[in-house]
């Protein structure tokens, strides 16, 4: 697939503060038969996830048995649970959908195009209300990086209401990702990971303040645990070398944009995940080991105590239980 032009905007990132974060607890990795398991959702007990060739999975609580459950026929990332029972899925290709987790019916809530590119992540209201993202309107998910790269804050939060009502909350967001909603429904988070950053918006008020900004990786999907902490994947630790390009001339990231795929910026291979206060951003956990098995988080979700864990990059879901 041809590579997208760039037009890369010159950024001055703030300078990465110091993270010591502490040691992993004990991993469970258990395989998938599909790559990019991207996000996990749990619901007594049972993972959800869904892989790049279009299927959503279903775990059960023991590892042992695999289900597809439904094909959205897209490339489903965030997955959440709607009021009704049946699975809210941002899917890249086709937009945000709903999906039967009995029969594997899909519903198309809002369709992908020109309005929607590329829906990423969401959080669900008691009530239906959905608040999702639109990472970019520049880019198709195959080629995020080129995003990153050219910083051109093309990201959005919107809602839809559950009469079908759609409203943008934030523009101008850096690859907007993951979103997590107060356990009493009074603000919503979003993530925007090529900025390092969180941003709160009060509800309904739509006034907006930043709750973690200059974080020391690329946050990606986030969710509210039941512990009501925001629960970030931090997908690879900061970049010294693209934080470098980003202040020089735009013909640089240009540059590394044309280098062949081998050369080309890498994510470093941590597993690494964070949780903080939703209300002050204090950071409550915090935990990055490396492992041979499993990498770049890209979604996480804590349930009474067991971590959750997603990824891009992988053909598996993981899990740990908090100490």
């Amino acid at each position: 697939m041809a590579r997208p032009k760039i037009n890369p905007r010159v950024w001055r990132p703030p300078a990465a503060p110091k993270a010591d974060p502490d040691p992993l607890p004990a991993l469970t990795v258990v395989q998938v038969n599909g790559f990019g398991a991207e996000d996990v959702l749990v619901d007594k007990g049972h993972v959800f996830t869904g892989v790049d060739d279009g299927r959503i999975l279903r775990l059960t609580p023991d590892g042992r048995r695999l289900d597809t459950i439904a094909d959205t026929g897209g490339r489903p990332l965030g997955l959440e649970l709607y009021p009704d029972g049946r699975l809210l899925v941002c899917d890249s290709k086709r937009g945000l959908l709903l999906v039967d987790r009995q029969s594997g019916d899909v519903e198309v809530l809002v369709p992908r195009g020109p309005d929607l590119r590329v829906c990423n992540n969401a959080a669900v209201a008691a009530d239906g209300t959905v608040y999702f993202t639109d990472s970019t309107s520049r880019f198709d998910l195959d080629h995020w990086k080129a995003d990153l790269l050219e910083h051109s804050g093309t990201g959005r939060l919107l809602r839809r209401d559950p009469d079908g009502t759609l409203d943008v909350l934030l523009t101008g967001l850096q690859f907007a990702n993951g979103v997590a909603l107060a356990p009493d429904e009074s603000w919503v988070v979003v993530a925007s990971t090529g900025s390092y950053r969180l941003d709160r918006v009060e509800l309904p008020s739509g006034r907006h303040t930043t709750l973690a900004e200059s974080l020391p990786a690329f946050p990606d999907n986030i969710a509210t645990g039941s512990d009501g902490l925001v629960w970030i994947a931090m997908a690879s630790p900061r970049l010294a070398v693209l934080d470098l390009a980003h202040r020089l001339h735009p013909a640089v990231r240009k540059a590394v944009w044309a280098l062949p795929e081998p050369l080309q910026v890498k994510e470093k291979r941590v597993v690494w995940v964070r949780a903080i206060d939703g209300t002050s951003g204090r950071v409550v956990h915090d935990y990055r080991s490396v492992r041979p098995d499993f990498h770049m988080v890209t979604g996480v979700r804590e349930a009474d105590g067991v971590v959750y864990l997603g990824s891009l990059n992988e053909r598996a879901v993981a899990w740990f239980t908090l100490p």
